[in-house]
């Protein structure tokens, strides 16, 4: 009975994240202005803030929602690090001139870098899916004990799983720049 349930649940699940895109197969219209010449109307571009998605599990906010899709819901995770000269690879490399980084150690913290965002975005798809289960078995009645622990303990592996790659980061990073480096990143973060 479990198995068929959380089968259709997992179907509802995957169709509740699906997105659609804007239809871009629209053309420029030509306006005729009297004369032998037609002209091009082109629509004025407005750029405006990006839209935040709106949240279809009810306990995650757009705001968290958003969050976690863009893998920057993980706030403090490397303070550990940071806090016992362990740098953050973004940091260093938004001081790459400063702090005189060589083309290879900026392609080594890239990489980290982009292994730990995709790292980040996996996770924070993990946890909007797990909240949404929890949210559904709570909403049909389908909660019990057991799958409660299952539910919030997944939830606290994913959490775990994105703090061990941030301060694997921070190792990383820590190996790849110099004691000068480190030392002149921290006084800039001041």
């Amino acid at each position: 009975m479990i198995k068929p349930l959380l089968t259709i649940l997992l179907l509802i699940h995957c169709g509740a994240f699906a997105q659609t895109r804007p239809d871009s197969t629209k053309k420029h219209k030509t306006t005729d202005t009297g004369s032998k010449h037609k002209a091009k109307v082109i629509p004025k571009v407005m750029i405006a803030a990006p839209q935040l998605q709106h949240s279809p599990v009810p306990s995650l906010s757009d705001e968290k929602y958003n969050a976690l899709l863009k893998g920057e819901d993980f706030a403090d995770m490397s303070l550990v690090g940071e806090l016992n000269h362990y740098p953050i690879p973004d940091k260093a490399l938004k001081y790459k001139l400063q702090l005189g980084l060589n083309p290879t150690q900026i392609a080594q913290l890239k990489e980290i870098a982009a292994n730990l965002q995709r790292k980040k975005i996996e996770m924070g798809g993990n946890i909007i899916r797990n909240e949404h289960m929890l949210d559904t078995l709570f909403k049909t009645r389908q909660i019990s004990d057991g799958t409660l622990i299952f539910y919030t303990n997944r939830y606290g592996l994913y959490s775990g799983e994105v703090r061990n790659a941030v301060l694997q980061a921070c190792l990383k990073t820590e190996a790849i720049l110099s004691e000068v480096q480190i030392k002149k990143l921290e006084n800039l973060l001041k």
